[in-house]
């Protein structure tokens, strides 16, 4: 629960970080600012702490060899251990060195023990005080083997619970052992040491703070010039010629700014020069077109003439006359062609949409093209449903379309069946012609789409078209908002695919038919049912797209497959 409540937030900040550049930079100075000013502070503070204890024992160190040198002057009176005057000393002394010193630091603790006459005595109190685990046995050790040593330790000695730095001594004496402890509390220099910790700490998150603001400064200098070209871009890309950038003073970022406007004044030059040519070009194909209408229509009537007559004629006339016709013929697609092309250019090809049963013009199409397919040996195999399939489209778009795609798989089928398929969902149908001839080399299914290109123009010229019926197929499927795909493989054939919205004007999510043939690996034909704009990252819903990163969207399974 807690993880999906989270979730949202985690993207959100996920968002922010990859798509604010200033965010990242005064982050990014805020944590290596931070790690190296806690790593300051931190020096700072463990060096003012060791001063601090450095010099504490060496005022314990000379307190204790003075009264190490006092004890063993007053305790050098007796000889033995058992003398009766021997406590009283050792009281006496204690008493001295614990509040006999003007400098002496209020609250010290002064111990002496002695293997016959253990004593604790205080500064601060003629009573005995209890410290007991103050003294360590590990401390006692070494104070009774000889040696000085010390230790730190925390207790409560009627004071509150404090840290003392302990200091143990042995007192040469002429009848035994005696030790001699000073326990001097830390207060002062735990206090001293807070204190510095507090400022390094209180210092440090200001000169964060300071650092961070600095970097939200600077880097609002530089991303704000940024920001402001790539708003220009966006403008500019968006038709927007006329966009221009701020100039404002002589540094780099006032250069990027002339930079960028020069290269969008270039860039307006161009896209005008260019859409000017273009318009010329499209202007003269729809001139040329239209002028030669005339003359064709002449030439047409004589050849027509000629070729009703040439059973009469020499037979290298009649030849002629039947040679002259086919070229006609050719020339005359070419014009329509060319005029078709001009209209989708210009803007004014128009959707003349109405309900349709794409089986009967599927059929219509198959039955046109029967002469084509028995003439070069290729059978046509149709896999229809047996209910009529009814959608909101352009039937003579449509069928132009089919008739391309069929016409080519008839052409280069290499005398191997052709199948057409019809399939449809609850939101769109589609139409796939497969053929099983050469087929296409990698990338060819990106370029068959394009005007005037032939996949082998050698073997084009005696059985292909004018090399423009793919892309007016692409206008066709792109007017009425669908997609023509084109899947191909070196000698495995090649699979046309024509998907079209089942209602005018929706948008299409998915294909009822595979691109992908079901021959192929399952691998190649995975998540075809994608649209294509949610695998390129934009909104855009092209009419011809690549086969080659394409696979599979739901199957249709089409009924009363026909031959």
């Amino acid at each position: 629960m807690l993880l999906a409540r989270c979730r949202p937030l985690a993207l959100a900040v996920n968002r922010m970080w990859r798509r604010s550049l200033q965010l990242r930079v005064v982050t990014i100075t805020l944590v290596a600012s931070g790690l190296l000013v806690g790593g300051f502070a931190y020096m700072v503070a463990s060096q003012s702490t060791n001063i601090l204890l450095d010099r504490a024992r060496e005022d314990v160190q000379r307190r204790l060899e003075h009264g190490r040198d006092y004890a063993a002057e007053q305790m050098s009176v007796h000889p033995q251990h058992f003398d009766p005057q021997v406590r009283f000393t050792i009281e006496q002394t204690v008493s001295t060195l614990a509040g006999g010193d003007p400098d002496q630091i209020g609250g010290v603790v002064v111990v002496m023990t002695a293997s016959s006459y253990p004593l604790l005595q205080t500064a601060t109190s003629p009573l005995t005080v209890d410290v007991t685990g103050m003294i360590t046995p590990e401390l006692a050790e070494q104070v009774g083997s000889g040696a000085q040593a010390q230790q730190i330790r925390t207790g409560d000695l009627g004071e509150g619970r404090l840290k003392y730095l302990v200091y143990g001594s042995p007192v040469p004496t002429r009848f035994g052992q005696v030790e001699l402890y000073y326990l001097v509390p830390l207060t002062t220099q735990d206090q001293a040491a807070n204190q510095i910790r507090a400022t390094v700490l209180i210092t440090g998150l200001a000169l964060l703070m300071l650092l961070g603001l600095l970097a939200a400064l600077v880097t609002r200098l530089v991303v704000t010039p940024v920001r402001v070209a790539a708003r220009t871009a966006q403008r500019l890309s968006a038709g927007l010629l006329d966009q221009r950038m701020v100039v404002d003073g002589e540094d780099d970022l006032a250069m990027l700014a002339a930079s960028f406007n020069q290269m969008a004044s270039n860039l307006q030059r161009q896209i005008t020069r260019l859409e000017e040519m273009s318009r010329l070009q499209r202007r003269f194909t729809s001139d040329v077109s239209h002028e030669l209408r005339t003359p064709l229509t002449t030439v047409r009537m004589a050849a027509d003439l000629m070729f009703a007559e040439r059973d009469g004629f020499d037979p290298a006339v009649a030849r002629s006359a039947e040679l002259l016709q086919a070229e006609l013929d050719r020339f005359e697609s070419l014009l329509t062609d060319l005029l078709e092309i001009s209209r989708f250019d210009a803007g004014f090809a128009v959707l003349d949409a109405e309900p349709t049963d794409l089986v009967p013009v599927v059929r219509r199409v198959v039955d046109r093209l029967d002469g084509l397919a028995d003439r070069l040996g290729v059978r046509i195999d149709l896999r229809l449903p047996d209910t009529p399939v009814i959608a909101e489209v352009d039937p003579r778009r449509v069928e132009r379309v089919l008739r391309n795609l069929l016409g080519n798989a008839v052409e280069h089928g290499e005398r191997r069946p052709v199948v057409v398929t019809l399939g449809m969902d609850d939101s769109a149908i589609a139409v796939t012609v497969r053929d099983h001839g050469v087929g296409l080399r990698a990338g060819e299914e990106k370029l068959v789409f394009n005007r005037f290109w032939r996949a082998d123009p050698s073997r084009a010229r005696q059985t292909g078209g004018t090399g423009l019926g793919l892309s007016i197929s692409v206008e066709d499927a792109r007017l009425h908002g669908g997609w023509l795909e084109a899947w191909g493989a070196p000698g495995e054939g090649a699979q046309f695919r024509l998907t079209l919205p089942a209602r005018a004007g929706d948008r299409l999510h998915s294909s009822p038919l595979r691109l992908v043939p079901d021959d192929r690996a399952p691998n190649e034909r995975a998540g075809d049912d994608r649209v294509p704009s949610e695998r390129a990252g934009d909104d855009r819903v092209p009419a011809a797209r690549s086969g080659s990163d394409v696979a599979p969207a739901e199957d249709v399974a089409p009924a009363g497959a026909t031959s």
